[in-house]
């Protein structure tokens, strides 16, 4: 029985380790086709692949051990003498100092993408030139909805709703090809503002107004939910975000301000 579970595991560790090998070519892990349609989403993804790589690979050494010790159990003779440990010192130090080391390193490595997504100041293009960002909605989030408020063609997003701002349910529209934001707000509970195929992911606490920046690399419209429990209609909030051209958006922004301001009154006819 003991080389039964010896060659179990062994597979097990064989099979986990093939997946973690042919995982970043076939883009699996991730929703849609395995991409992020981001500038950021990208280093995001690359940094889950490292973390792939360190468990997978610590995973598989842990099982090679782990087979050897149960196949050289399996071949002891019931009359033989089996060699027994009080443990190790060095191998205590070993295996304390390697795992410090690692998420150390982990740590370390990630410092600049969490600043990108975290300091304003920080937010780069894919060639690592800062970029500007420009504010284009407010996202407030409630029970059981997205009302996105954005300011009129040709004006800035100010704090406080404008006699002229515009306004839509559960679909943002962001121009792409340049690093947005918007603010993020909520009227009741604790919400979650998740866009999965961009990477973005952001609380919305009662009280704070709390900013979230952002490029989308193409045109197209991609999921956006609550990622918070927030109550019985949590199902609801199912959302999308429209990426379009920045003519196509503020073209949409002209449509949406004559939509929502008109009186229905028609001039007669001559």
């Amino acid at each position: 029985m003991g080389r039964f579970w010896a060659v179990f595991f062994g597979l097990t560790a064989v099979i986990i380790f093939g997946v973690s090998w042919i995982s970043p070519s076939k883009h699996w892990w991730f929703p849609g086709d395995g991409l992020a349609y981001s500038t950021l989403g990208g280093k995001i993804d690359d940094l889950f692949y490292l973390i792939l790589w360190i468990v997978a690979i610590t995973f598989v050494a842990t099982n090679i051990a782990l087979v050897y010790a149960l196949w050289c159990g399996a071949t002891i003779k019931k009359e033989e003498k089996v060699w027994f440990s009080h443990g190790s010192h060095s191998l205590e130090v070993i295996w304390t100092i390697v795992p410090s080391a690692i998420l150390l390193f982990i740590a370390l490595y990630q410092m600049d993408v969490w600043a990108e997504y975290r300091i304003r100041g920080f937010a780069k293009d894919k060639d690592g030139n800062p970029r500007p960002v420009v504010a284009v909605a407010e996202v407030t989030a409630r029970q059981f909805e997205w009302r996105i408020r954005y300011p009129a063609r040709g004006k800035t997003l100010k704090p406080t709703p404008q006699p002229d701002d515009i306004y839509s349910v559960n679909e943002l529209h962001v121009p792409t090809g340049e690093m947005v934001s918007i603010t993020l707000r909520t009227d009741d509970v604790q919400h979650a503002f998740f866009v999965p195929m961009l990477r973005v992911k952001q609380d919305a606490v009662p009280g704070k107004l709390i900013p979230v920046w952002f490029d989308v690399t193409k045109p197209d419209e991609y999921e956006m939910l609550c990622a918070e429990l927030c109550g019985w209609g949590h199902y609801k909030m199912k959302a999308k975000l429209v990426a379009q051209s920045a003519e196509d958006f503020e073209a949409w922004k002209d449509k949406a301000s004559d939509e929502q301001f008109d009186d229905g009154f028609r001039k007669p006819a001559e």
